[in-house]
């Protein structure tokens, strides 16, 4: 357990810039990743969880151009064996249903998250 002094965790959720989200639908679909990352990380990899909650919780909230872009890092991070949570929309208000609008990723070590989208701008 002494390892997770020793590096920072976070989460960073994916966000379509294609969709033109309003600031507040951009706001709940962030949210939504997020949480997503959370429950499904306390399951599958309680200690990355442990470190990212006991550590101020950090997120990153990052830009990327298209639905492509998402599931392109998605892959990237499952194939590291890193939680996702993949954000689809029920369209009742600004989007279509069945629109994927975000994608949370971790929580998890930040270099390896910061490798894997460190290229990307903040929103």
């Amino acid at each position: 357990m002494s390892g997770m002094k020793d590096e920072e965790y976070k989460v960073v959720v994916l966000v379509r810039q294609d969709l033109k989200m309003s600031k507040g639908k951009t706001a709940a679909q962030a949210c939504h990743a997020a949480v997503g990352c959370a429950l499904a990380s306390k399951k599958k990899d309680a200690d990355s969880f442990r470190g990212w909650d006991c550590g101020g919780g950090k997120i990153a909230v990052l830009k990327v151009q298209s639905e492509k872009d998402l599931f392109m890092y998605k892959s990237e991070a499952e194939a590291q064996d890193i939680v996702t949570s993949l954000v689809c929309d029920a369209g009742r208000t600004e989007v279509d249903p069945g629109t994927n609008t975000c994608l949370g990723i971790g929580p998890h070590k930040q270099s390896s998250l910061d490798r894997l989208t460190g290229d990307l701008s903040m929103l």
